[in-house]
């Protein structure tokens, strides 16, 4: 079998002839970016080949690349076939760099009611007079203390071997844990003299690319600790379509154990930097798409892709953490958020928590983006709910100068309106190399208040000014000159680019209208907008509405809460009530397959122009196209 060796790593991967680059670099364990999960749409994934032949259609994919570089060995990963032994250079840009995680959260304050409790014990020995089993002496100790009855706490056989040694080796002084499961109460723990400074529980978001943990003190509520990083499944694929392919050719296993091996690093960091010995965490509470907890738990998620999309199970989970290879306390429990439906799952539901939409008579919506988007309207009465996929390019993807949220990105940008010059802010504050999702939005918003692009996303070549120009293939707007940008070249937005951010954004409108068009109710009613995630914290509030990404409301009814996901944990952690509310909002949602709803694809198409084919549903933005109509003199 051929060798692949990559530079300036040298690390080797022995693959099959026939297969890809990318397949070489996932074997390596090298995290290539691949945002549009290996199509060859995005153009993400170059490397450069420096010895050893290889199949590239460069007819079909040439275009992402210059004569020069094609001549240099340029070609996707994703897309050229091994043949025999190689070397390949991957340069820094096509390799997952370190983004912006968000681990913001509102801090919402809860009773702190949670599902572990410590005593602290002074027992008396047993004795002729007092011959009681050290088990029953231990649990009416805990019920004198204020705890559950004895007879209402199970004590498992691995607790119950440690008993004699600790209370005698103690002098009768221990510290005993219990918790609240679902089958009732439990003793997990017993330790010497007393422990009961040292109770923590650990709230988990269980993201397709990142991870973040905190590390939460079960005893005044306080955060002990915070950390976040990639989820290292993204060697096995990207996108979750690809990560259920993986699962289906035999490697369920590994993805559970890198599910696993992502939370440990991150639960690590966390209680290092904050001196929490692991042993303390008592309760882990995850919340994470369907499939992704699916695999944590290592149950098959195949059929979720196939129709008629049924996942394993919807309801809550609970299990020791240890069974998840999770390194915390022996027999510490796992709490998994339960699902809707195979794309709204326990992120979601810890979303809408968050929010506190499913507590309230006003009606809300909900959106959270990303590669896939989910939306949510309703109140406590009643919810609709979907998904669908928004396309790479609010990611990066299939946009010539996209990128993840790295340094370099431009993140922020507005246009002079009489002379087009471009401000804008770069994350790091360091030269430009590219744009990422809240850029890319300010950028389109810009560019149509400026009457760069009409509303089908033309770039108006009548415009007499540098930054307008052909490009070799479709027309173009310079963004940053090479001069100045960190990658030696002029920074484009093309428009095929601005095409590829409508049809984007045309689905997440479009999904918003259907469910509204569900629940029967208009623009006016809809008293909040809530944007969960990355995506939606970054970006503009305004321009969001102006090129028709969210349905027009008055901005001081959007707010971004943050990472939705980890909140709801948090809160779930920190008040057991919370937890059994999670079922009844699953049980509430009534999920809308958009692709089975005749009305979906119509107000798709009406979607697919800034902001929409019909003014009417945008007052203020048709306000502004009027005025850069009479700017420009346009009849």
């Amino acid at each position: 079998m051929p060798t692949v060796t990559f530079l300036p790593s040298f690390r080797k991967a022995e693959v099959k002839s026939g297969s890809t680059i990318l397949h070489a670099a996932q074997q390596a364990g090298i995290h290539m970016n691949v945002v549009c999960g290996g199509q060859g749409k995005c153009g993400k994934c170059t490397v450069y080949v420096k010895s050893g032949r290889y199949d590239f259609d460069r007819e079909k994919y040439g275009k992402f690349y210059s004569a020069e570089e094609l001549d240099a060995g340029a070609c996707l990963a994703c897309q050229t076939v091994v043949t025999e032994d190689m070397r390949v250079l991957i340069p820094e840009e096509s390799i997952v760099q370190e983004q912006k995680i968000l681990i913001d959260v509102m801090g919402i304050t809860t009773e702190l009611n949670p599902a572990v409790w410590k005593y602290a014990l002074t027992l008396s020995p047993p004795s002729l007079d007092d011959p009681s089993p050290d088990l029953t002496r231990l649990l009416w100790g805990i019920e004198k203390s204020g705890g559950p009855k004895e007879g209402d706490i199970y004590a498992p056989l691995e607790v119950i071997r440690r008993i004699p040694r600790v209370l005698r080796e103690s002098g009768w002084k221990v510290t005993a844990t219990v918790v609240l499961v679902p089958g009732g109460y439990r003793l997990i723990d017993i330790e010497k003299g007393d422990t009961t400074a040292s109770c923590y529980g650990a709230a988990v978001d269980l993201g397709t690319t990142t991870i973040v943990v905190f590390i939460r003190n079960l005893i005044d509520g306080s955060i002990a600790g915070v950390a976040s990083n990639y989820n290292r499944q993204i060697s096995c694929g990207e996108d979750i379509l690809s990560r259920v392919t993986f699962a289906r050719k035999g490697g369920l296993k590994k993805l559970q154990s890198l599910a696993a091996e992502s939370i440990n690093a991150a639960l690590t960091e966390a209680a290092n930097n904050a001196g929490v010995d692991r042993d303390d965490i008592y309760e882990v509470v995850v919340a994470g798409n369907t499939i992704m907890t699916h695999i944590l738990m290592e149950i098959d998620p195949a059929y979720m892709i196939e129709e008629p999309y049924v996942p394993v199970v919807r309801r809550y989970l609970t299990a020791a953490a240890t069974r998840a290879g999770l390194d915390v306390g022996e027999n510490s429990g796992l709490f998994i958020f339960p699902a809707v439906s195979d794309f709204i799952g326990g992120d979601i539901i810890a979303d809408i928590l968050a929010s506190g939409m499913a507590e309230s008579e006003e009606i809300s919506l909900l959106i959270d983006i990303g590669t896939n988007f989910e939306v949510v309207l309703g109140n406590r009465d009643w919810m609709f709910a979907c998904a669908g996929a928004a396309g790479p390019a609010l990611e990066g993807g299939e946009v010539l100068f996209g990128m993840r949220a790295n340094a370099g990105a431009i993140e922020q940008i507005s246009l002079d309106l009489e002379t087009l010059t471009p401000a804008y802010r770069t994350i790091q504050h360091v030269k430009p190399k590219g744009l990422c999702g809240s850029g890319l939005i300010d950028l389109l918003a810009e560019l149509l208040r400026a009457c760069i692009i009409d509303r089908t996303g033309r770039i108006n070549m009548a415009i007499d000014h540098e930054r307008i120009r052909a490009g070799r293939q479709v027309p173009e707007f310079v963004v940053a000159w090479k001069e100045e940008t960190g990658i030696g070249k002029d920074i484009v937005i093309t428009e095929n680019d601005v095409k590829a951010l409508i049809m984007s954004k045309a689905s997440i409108l479009a999904a918003c209208l259907t469910l509204m068009n569900q629940a029967g109710i208009t623009r006016d009613e809809i008293s909040h907008i809530y944007f969960s995630g990355a995506f939606g914290n970054f970006i503009s509030k305004e321009n969001a509405i102006v090129i028709g990404l969210i349905p027009e409301v008055p901005v001081e009814r959007i707010a971004p809460i943050g990472n939705g996901a980890i909140e709801g944990a948090n809160l779930a952690l920190l008040n057991r009530r919370k937890k059994k509310f999670l079922d009844e909002i699953a049980r509430k949602i009534a999920y809308i397959e958009l692709n089975a709803e005749p009305s979906f694809m119509d107000e798709y198409t009406g979607s697919c122009f800034l902001p929409h084919t019909d003014l009417s549903l945008f007052p203020v933005v048709e306000e502004m196209l009027e005025k850069c109509r009479l700017r420009r003199g346009a009849p």
